[in-house]
């Protein structure tokens, strides 16, 4: 059914483009937003304006903010030596409501998911090396100059799997006591994997585990079990297995 007015018909075309929205219920949303006053219309089309033109991702963690880096990377009051990976903004959004977590974040911008087309490469994983280890970044360069010129790989203790630092720098440290010391604030001393139980979840967090293990740093992953208010009887195999090994005291 085509409507009379093509104005109509074409906000119509436009809200079928949204996900989820079929025909019917992009009819509806057109018959809502013509008895609403010009005036909310117009904070509607401003804010979708504004969207695109003041929202960024913060450089630092890609959450997406109105300025970068974000408020959380900005604010001194988080704890530096903590961040928590996980898939998508709204992630970081859910965690920060529970108020527990203090740290810092990385929005990877999705999972690792071979039937999808979605490779390492195509996620923000590298970026999360260097974060935990800046060294990462001049080894990577190390690692593609050595491809480009097709020249034997050097000597020193590299990691050969993903271009990922097995030991230390090839160059000579040459820092004294002070530059450690003041470094310390900075260090990361601990990855949280906060990714969805799922299989894509589990590969990821495998593979991000597996490049940051010749750092040093200890990969921890969210507990996965029985939820609250939840029946043991209904639970699957799968939720009580890993409800009994994340075990605590009481």
């Amino acid at each position: 059914m085509q409507f009379t007015s093509e104005s109509v018909e074409a906000l119509v075309e436009q809200f079928t483009k949204l996900p989820t929205i079929g025909r019917k219920t992009a009819q509806r949303l057109v018959n809502f937003v013509l008895k609403m006053p010009r005036e909310e219309v117009e904070e509607i089309a401003s804010a979708l304006i504004a969207v695109k033109d003041q929202v960024q991702r913060c450089s630092i963690c890609y959450v997406v903010a109105d300025r970068d880096p974000c408020p959380i990377c900005a604010s001194e009051k988080r704890d530096r030596s903590t961040i928590c990976v996980v898939e998508e903004s709204s992630d970081l959004l859910a965690i920060e409501r529970t108020g527990e977590y203090r740290g810092l974040y990385h929005v990877l911008g999705g999972v690792i998911s071979p039937l999808d087309g979605v490779g390492p490469d195509d996620l923000r994983i590298r970026e999360l090396a260097r974060r935990v280890d800046p060294s990462f970044a001049s080894t990577e360069a190390a690692n593609a100059s050595t491809d480009e010129s097709g020249a034997s790989a050097p000597t020193g203790e590299e990691h050969a799997g993903d271009g990922a630092p097995a030991g230390a720098s090839d160059e000579p440290s040459t820092n004294g006591a002070s530059d450690t010391t003041d470094e310390d604030d900075e260090e990361v001393r601990e990855v949280i994997l906060a990714v969805n139980p799922n299989v894509e979840g589990d590969t990821t967090a495998y593979y991000i585990s597996q490049l940051l293990e010749p750092m040093g740093v200890p990969v921890t992953r969210i507990a996965r079990g029985l939820p609250i208010g939840g029946d043991l009887e209904y639970a699957d195999e799968a939720t009580l297995s890993r409800a009994l090994e994340g075990r605590g005291s009481v």
